[in-house]
């Protein structure tokens, strides 16, 4: 019977595993925003260290003791290290440099360089980041510096270059690379090398394209012995909501449990900036065991590099035990742009007092103490890559269930600034509150967002796997929390919402309409308002006279800083389809269009444009840029058709009848024509002018979903059965032209199939290179068919397109 019992168990587990997602190419761990975003990029919890998405380590690192043994269950020690020759990014320098390539022998240690200029680095092309201006094409650098001890026994060359390097120590070549870090990396150097007395490091670095940059030091890894044991981790669970990791450590199994929860309907929960670590301890020997567990926070999560010096705090506050970071030097909204981490504001870690933990900070380099020689008590202290450091007493654990939970949140005090003002935080109503109380709130109400977050990542599941099935449902699991995190929630100085999106690892880009486009059905789905945060920004840009072209903007800015559009071309066409698109979307999911009425004299300048421009595209720009210009584009053509069409709607549902019949006559005219100048037999062209191409008609879902029936039944099925013979192992390219594709556009295009197996034989590729992809980041939504390789962007917002099948069901229901 006992083992009847376990087998059901076991049984019942493993159902559980099969209705959620277990493989994923990057876990989310704490997601709020695009700068407090931290992620285990491994399958199993301690083979790195957590990371921000962009790569960068953001260390979170978890320890349990059992018995006196300790067992690492989470992340992995960062490398940590002496400084020997500072970089610039701990301490500028003043060195020798020239842009005219110097006589033979530049190099060398007796080198007379008194002619040369002197300069303090960095040396660079951009003014924020640069102490000395560096714009052509060859910079030849002489550094002397003069050691005392030389009895190095893991030195590294530490060094950020743009673009081809060369280096030289004491007159030898040591590092010959080509192309650009755009951070600092480590490179073996051998310790015979330096001598006693001085020393030089000699550069020549050449900018080939783009921007330009260098900068160097030499530092010594401290190595450090692991003493602990591994953790065996036994089990992995995506949900909407969370990520749970099972282990065992030797006689206890530990659950843990991360928790950003993210529930749309409530905004004041979306908007604060506290995740939840939650522990499960029990023994599995039928004994009890004294068990503590220890969370360690590297406060690089409250800087954009290693090297920034910290100041951290821990106190009390209410009924709250509080850790707290963020740099000394605060500099609010002054970087902008897209690899970058926020290095102003604080991160926090707070445990209820109850609870009796242990919190103190230490050097990266210290060991976790469990034996009380770290006593913790209140105090400040400053450093560099300092560790915050949480020990829980989990007290005798038997066969019952023990559990606790360590709070990490972030007040970014202004996370953006909007046409010259810093804006507030979501949850702020002045810039003198702290996030102490939302940190108490969220303490007080743990259990309660867990209960809902289960209830709510159930129904999620059971409702996408009925639209699509379980890879779809798995697919939409992955892009959840990925596509919020992308965004940041904020109000506008009159109190509208905005909900601005990062262009991650695209180009920096705040607020783009060509990124909000694809990611819309999430939003639509559990959220209209969202979606209006996400278009509200651009209506604003045309309505106030800031921008005064006839046609949408592409942008508001670089990230943080949405001051106006900083891409350098107009997508004119794309812009215009889109926020006339998602306008009637939003009137569908709400029932009526009066967000379409609030903007209808700008809605009606950029119809009107299309009217004009959009049925065959001018050489220009779409949201694939990455493709190249493309004329007579016939996918831009249908965003076109149907934004008109779109129009018409709205125009209706406003009773401007005038409008609505002049602009439904009009799409309806251009879909006719579409169809004769795309024809190609048994498919559709790329473009108008060249036979033997074809390319996803991924916007032709709006014309399915909203109803308008511009196109004929026939023409999605012609292109669907056409696409299916187009096919690579990891799914259908974006066109003819090349072998990548994007796969949000390819969950769109599936939907244009009219059956479910046509359906999932275009998106069950999606999800085999989800779960089989060698790119190990937050899901890039940009890949190559042929081998399932990212070709670029990660971590992006677009993934909220996943959820257009999900949408068609709810607007289906709607009709």
């Amino acid at each position: 019977m006992k083992k009847y019992t376990l087998f059901l168990l076991f049984a019942v587990v493993q159902l559980t595993l099969a209705a959620q997602l277990t493989k994923a190419p990057a876990y989310p761990l704490i997601t709020h925003d695009p700068y407090f975003s931290i992620w285990s990029n491994s399958d199993t919890l301690t083979a790195t260290a957590t990371k921000h998405w962009t790569g960068t380590n953001q260390s979170l690192t978890g320890w349990i003791k059992v018995d006196g043994t300790v067992y690492r269950f989470l992340g992995s020690k960062e490398p940590t290290y002496k400084t020997i020759l500072p970089a610039a990014d701990e301490q500028f320098y003043e060195t020798r440099f020239l842009e005219d390539e110097p006589a033979s022998g530049w190099m060398n240690s007796g080198f007379d360089d008194a002619a040369w200029k002197k300069g303090t680095a960095p040396f660079g092309d951009n003014k924020s980041t640069a102490k000395t201006p560096w714009l052509s094409k060859n910079l030849w650098v002489r550094r002397t510096f003069n050691l005392s001890e030389v009895d190095l026994k893991q030195p590294l060359l530490k060094i950020n270059h743009d673009d081809n390097i060369e280096v030289y120590l004491n007159g030898e070549k040591i590092v010959t690379k080509t192309g650009w870090t755009n951070k600092y990396i480590f490179l073996p150097l051998d310790a015979s090398k330096l001598k006693q007395g001085n020393n030089v490091l000699a550069m020549h670095v050449a900018n080939t394209a783009g921007g330009a940059y260098l900068d160097a030091g030499i530092v010594e890894e401290i190595v450090q012995p692991e003493t602990a044991k591994t953790a065996e981790q036994k089990g992995l669970v995506m949900t909407a909501t969370q990520t749970k990791y099972q282990f065992t450590c030797g006689s206890a199994d530990l659950s843990l449990t991360f928790t950003s929860p993210l529930l749309l309907n409530d905004l004041a929960l979306v908007a604060r900036p506290v995740s939840y670590v939650t522990y499960q301890v029990k023994s599995n020997d039928s004994k009890s065991h004294d068990i503590s567990i220890c969370l360690s926070a590297s406060s690089t999560i409250a800087a954009n590099t290693p090297a920034q010096e910290i100041v951290a705090k821990q106190y009390s506050n209410g009924n709250l035990q509080l850790l707290r970071a963020g740099t000394k030097e605060q500099p609010v909204l002054k970087k902008r742009g897209d690899d970058l981490r926020i290095d102003w504001g604080y991160m926090y870690i707070g445990v209820p007092i109850t609870g009796g933990a242990t919190q103190y900070i230490a050097d990266a380099s210290a060991p976790v103490w469990f034996d009380g020689k770290a006593t913790g008590g209140e105090g400040e202290r400053s450093g560099r890559s300092l560790l915050l450091n949480t020990i829980t007493p989990m007290g005798r654990v038997g066969s019952a269930v023990k559990e606790s939970f360590v709070m990490i949140g972030y007040d970014d005090l202004y996370p953006v600034q909007y046409f010259g003002t810093n804006l507030l935080p979501w949850w702020k109503t002045s810039a003198d509150q702290s996030l102490e109380p939302q940190m108490e709130l969220a303490a007080r109400e743990h259990k309660k967002i867990l209960s809902r977050c289960k209830a709510f990542d159930d129904k999620f599941f059971r409702e996408a796997s009925a639209a699509g099935g379980d890879n779809y449902a798995k697919l939409c699991i992955l892009g959840y929390r990925q596509s919020i995190a992308a965004h940041k929630l904020v109000k506008d100085p009159l109190g509208e919402i905005l909900f601005l999106s990062k262009e991650n690892f695209s180009n920096g880009s705040i607020n783009t309409v060509d990124v909000t486009y694809p990611s819309a059905p999430l939003f639509l789905l559990y959220n209209p308002d969202l979606l209006k945060g996400m278009l509200n920004g651009i209506f604003y840009y045309s309505e106030s006279g800031k921008w005064t072209k006839p046609f949408a903007a592409h942008d508001l800015g670089t990230y943080p800083l949405a001051n106006g559009q900083t891409y350098g071309e107009d997508m004119p066409v794309e812009e215009s389809g889109n926020m006339i698109i998602l306008t009637a979307a939003i009137a569908k999911a709400e029932g009526n269009a009066g967000y379409a009425k609030r903007h209808w004299k700008t809605l009606s300048t950029w119809a009107g444009y299309l009217s004009k421009e959009g049925f065959d595209p001018a050489n220009q720009l779409c949201t694939d840029d990455f493709a190249g210009h493309l004329a007579r584009n016939a996918n831009l053509s249908v965003k076109a058709i149907v934004a008109l069409g779109s129009y018409a709607w709205l125009a209706s549902q406003l009773g401007e009848k005038d409008a609505a019949n002049k602009y439904q006559a009009m799409a309806k005219e251009m879909a006719i024509k579409w169809m004769a100048l795309s024809d190609d037999g048994d498919h559709y062209t790329l473009t108008f002018d060249r036979k033997g191409t074809w390319s996803q008609k991924y916007n032709l879902v709006w014309d399915k979903l909203l109803g308008l029936s511009l196109f004929p039944k026939q023409v999605y099925a012609k292109e669907v059965k056409y696409y299916l013979g187009k096919q690579n192992a990891f799914g259908l390219p974006l066109d003819s032209r090349r072998t990548y594709t994007k796969s949000d556009w390819v969950i769109w295009t599936s939907v244009l199939a009219e059956n479910n197996a046509d359906f999932r034989a275009l998106s069950d590729p999606m999800y085999k290179f989800a779960t089989e992809t060698s790119s190990r980041v937050p899901v890039s939504d940009w890949h190559e068919t042929t081998n399932g390789r990212m070709v670029g962007f990660q971590a992006r917002s677009v993934v909220g397109g996943y959820f257009i099948k999900l949408l068609e069901k709810k607007f289906s229901a709607l009709k």
